[in-house]
This record gives structure tokens, C-alpha cells and sequence, in this order.
């Protein structure tokens, strides 16, 4: 503590104690050497300095230099480059078509020089006119003497109905001419119904619209039977009769008797006469139709 050495010491730190001779440890074993720590050489026709080829040799990658290659002399295009988009050419003749073009075209050149050495086609027959596209007329009415009076009604095809003195026009009809009489309190007593359809038989449209007169109504038909035809312009006459049970506007029942009559001529257009009336009031209804009726075959 006073700084001087004591005596005795024969040097060295007095603070350090000197390790015992006897007591000094073996050497530690050495690790075998790692093969991290060798040196790799460099491979064949390599400079360990640049990495480039060595000397004498062709073959080894250096740092990439100049070159007139396009992708160098030793480098291929990059793979992954989408390719540059070919050329759209027009389409390609076949070599086979361009001699048969040809042979066409010389065809056709000499077909010409004929015809103008010809002289042109002046001895040819002229095309016929084409056909007229028009659709032909339907069916005339026959000619015929009968002038109807101005109060008759046009049916159709030449066909008139002279109505009666009592008898009105049923307006809301479309189809032919219907006439009707009415009772002094609006119901109706009968009715006369003329009209007309082509290219049918008289049979077949008579029985059509007797099934549709009686189709709501308890009737009862009579046969069809053949009429002597008034006309020579007539080819088929029939006719039937029936009666049946209707419903007035008041739901009471109602007696009906009726005929529907039809006549084909020979343009085949078929006119029907389609008259029924109450049964009380037939007498006179009856007699008014056999009027109507002579004015529509006068007319036929």
C-alpha cells in the first residue's frame, strides 16, 4: 500500500499472480481445417482474374462484349420475347387456278371478236314477253235482264234482296243482308237472312247454318230435299225445314219455325236464303218471305 515494491520480488506486477509451472494446462486439440476455408480454384479456361475466357480457349462466358451477331455469338433470343407479328399477305392463288383464269379470259376475248366480225345476233328470235303476274278475276255474276228496284239491298255478286214494307235492315250485320219485324213492344217475330260463300256445295252450307240457328235451341230437323232450280244459271238447289223452342228477352219459352234454302250457281258461288218466325206469327211472316225470296232468284 505504500508503493514500494516489496522486497523479495524479484519483478513483474505484484497485482498479477504468475502462473504455477507445474500447473500449466496442456495445449488445446486443433480443430480439423474447414472446407469453407480452402481455395477453390478456378475451373478450366477461366482467369482467376476476370472471369473471362483464358488463354487458347473459346468457350468460356466472360462480361459481354460487341458483336455484330444480333444476339451475340453466343447468346440465343431471349425465349420469353413474344415474337414479332407476321405479315398479313393477301390470299394466295393456286398455282392450278392462274393457267384456267387465263384460258377464260382468252374464251371470252374471242367469243367477242366473233360476235362483232358477225355482225351481233340480229337473226336471233326475241325473247318472249313474260307472262302478266296479275292474279286473275274472281267470278262474274251472269248477265241478266233483272234490274232490282232502288230500294233493293246489294248482297253481293249481283245478288239483291227487296225487303218488305215492315221489314228493316238489321244494321249490326256484317255477313249478307238480314231483315227483321218487330212486335209494338220491340221483340222480334221474324227474320229473312240472305247471304253467300264460294266454292262450296249447297248442301254443306245449308247445313251449316241450320246447325248454327238451332245449336241453344230444342229443334227438331226435317230432311234435306233436293228443289227444282228456277234458273239455267243453277246447278244445285236444296233446302230444309225445322222448328224448335227458343227463349224470348223475357225467359219465356218462344215457338220458332224456320227453312233455310240454298242455291249454287255454275261460278260456283252459293246463295242462301235463311228465313224463321214465331209460330204465332207465321201466316204473315210467311207470306212476306215467299216476296223476298222471288226478289232474290229474280236476281240471281
Amino acid at each position: 500500500m505504500s508503493g514500494k515494491r516489496d522486497k523479495g520480488s524479484v519483478g513483474g506486477n505484484p497485482w498479477v499472480n504468475e502462473p504455477d509451472p507445474a500447473q500449466t494446462a496442456e495445449p488445446e486439440e486443433q480443430l480439423p481445417p474447414s472446407p469453407w476455408n480452402l481455395e477453390v480454384p478456378p475451373p478450366p479456361g477461366q482467369s482467376q482474374w476476370t472471369g473471362g475466357p483464358g488463354p487458347g480457349t473459346g468457350t468460356g462466358l466472360g462480361p459481354a462484349t460487341e458483336t455484330t451477331s444480333p444476339w451475340g455469338d453466343k447468346v440465343g433470343p431471349p425465349s420469353l420475347r413474344r415474337p414479332q407479328p407476321e405479315k398479313k399477305k393477301g390470299p394466295r392463288i393456286p398455282p392450278l387456278l392462274i393457267p384456267v383464269g387465263a384460258g377464260l379470259v382468252v374464251v371470252a376475248l374471242v367469243a367477242v371478236a366473233l360476235v362483232l366480225l358477225s355482225g351481233g345476233d340480229d337473226g336471233a328470235n326475241p325473247a318472249p314477253a313474260p307472262a302478266s303476274s296479275s292474279t286473275p278475276p274472281g267470278p262474274t255474276a251472269p248477265k241478266t235482264t233483272y234490274q232490282p228496284p232502288p230500294n233493293a239491298l246489294a248482297v253481293g255478286f249481283g245478288v239483291s234482296l227487296v225487303p218488305v214494307e215492315g221489314w228493316s235492315v238489321v244494321t249490326k250485320e256484317t255477313q249478307g243482308k238480314e231483315v227483321a219485324t218487330y212486335a209494338p213492344n220491340g221483340e222480334p217475330r221474324a227474320f229473312f237472312w240472305v247471304r253467300q260463300k264460294q266454292n262450296v256445295t249447297a248442301q254443306a252450307y245449308l247445313l251449316g247454318i241450320v246447325e248454327g240457328e238451332t245449336a241453344e235451341e230444342v229443334a227438331q230437323l226435317g230432311n234435306v230435299r233436293n228443289l227444282p232450280c228456277p234458273k239455267d244459271v243453277l246447278e244445285e238447289c236444296v233446302a230444309i225445314s225445322y222448328t224448335s223452342t227458343t227463349k224470348d228477352g223475357t225467359g219465356a219459352d218462344v215457338k220458332v219455325q224456320g227453312y233455310v234454302e240454298a242455291y249454287r250457281r255454275k261460278d260456283k258461288v252459293v246463295t242462301a236464303l235463311d228465313f224463321r218466325t214465331r209460330v204465332d206469327f207465321a201466316q204473315k211472316a210467311e207470306a212476306d218471305a215467299e216476296t223476298m225470296k222471288k226478289s232474290v232468284l229474280d236476281s240471281l
